[in-house]
């Protein structure tokens, strides 16, 4: 083995570094002097490596799909143990819908209470979002002959969405809940504390004048109340959330920047059109005593 002197190592580590300096700037100007060279070397070295780094880069593909699999090995696992838990969940409450359902078919039995009739409803396609700074409404595409009238309710697969505030020949304009000139009767579902629904051109309206000194509480649930004929009672709305400065917002259920078709029913229009424009079922005439 041949060993260097001290001096010639000190010497040479001394030329090493101007060398490479020496050989940076040569390829630099040799890459600006000549353009087709330096892309001819760089496509060569590229040719060269593309290879290595595909044999480098499989392995650790492999790998990286084995890490991903079980990842989603281990969140189907769970998932699955939830909606195990989430399907006995909801068995238990079908038994208690059945339990309740037989029972109220049983008192109606015996008090003679008819059903409640299921309104009919129209099916209408949301064709334009008309919402600006000061207002919140829908436009939507109705047929030639449509039973589309002012005062209907309007509710996606969620729950509440508006009602028809304008009708045309073709067209009717639907005014959101969240509209700031929406005022709609509420109440919490448990409690039946009774309030308004105020509309603040925001995503979520205001619950304001709620009767008696119970405050409704974030998470429950609100429905309509039927104060007024306007709505019939039990409509889904939303959530309550509490908002900065103890603000009582809704959470809608219906999901108003995505609206696509919304069904038009026939609840009543009492409180909403004038008396002479609502249709009042006619009173069975009595017998007079003669």
């Amino acid at each position: 083995m041949i060993r260097l002197s001290v001096p010639l190592r000190q010497t040479i580590a001394r030329l090493v570094l101007p060398v490479l300096i020496a050989a940076s700037f040569g390829l630099m100007l040799l890459g600006k002097a000549d353009t087709v060279l330096a892309e001819r070397a760089r496509a060569a070295l590229a040719d060269l490596l593309v290879p290595l780094y595909g044999a480098a880069a499989q392995p650790v593909g492999t790998l990286r799909e084995a890490v991903a699999e079980i990842q989603r090995l281990i969140h189907l696992r769970s998932e699955n143990a939830r909606l195990r838990e989430e399907n006995a969940r909801l068995r238990r409450w079908r038994d208690v819908a059945l339990a309740l359902e037989a029972e109220n078919l049983a008192l109606r039995e015996v008090l003679h209470a008819p059903a409640a009739p299921t309104p009919e409803f129209t099916t209408a396609r949301v064709v334009a979002d008309l919402g600006g700074a000061y207002a919140r409404s829908a436009l939507l595409a109705v047929g030639p002959q449509h039973q589309v009238r002012k005062g209907q309710v309007a509710l996606d697969g969620a729950g509440l969405v508006g009602r028809i505030s304008e009708v045309g020949s073709r067209s009717a304009r639907l005014l959101l809940v969240t509209d700031i000139n929406s005022r709609i009767p509420v109440q919490v579902e448990r409690t039946r504390v009774r309030a308004i629904l105020a509309g603040t051109n925001g995503p979520r309206p205001r619950l304001q004048h709620w009767t008696g000194g119970d405050q409704p509480a974030p998470g429950e649930r609100i429905v309509t109340a039927s104060e007024g004929g306007a709505f019939p009672a039990g409509l889904p709305v939303g959530i309550v959330r509490e908002a900065k400065g103890g603000t009582l917002e809704v959470e809608l259920f219906a999901d108003l920047d995505r609206l696509e078709f919304v069904r038009l029913h026939e609840f009543g229009l009492n409180g909403i059109l004038p008396p002479e424009q609502v249709t009042r079922p006619a009173r069975p005439r009595g017998r007079t005593g003669g």
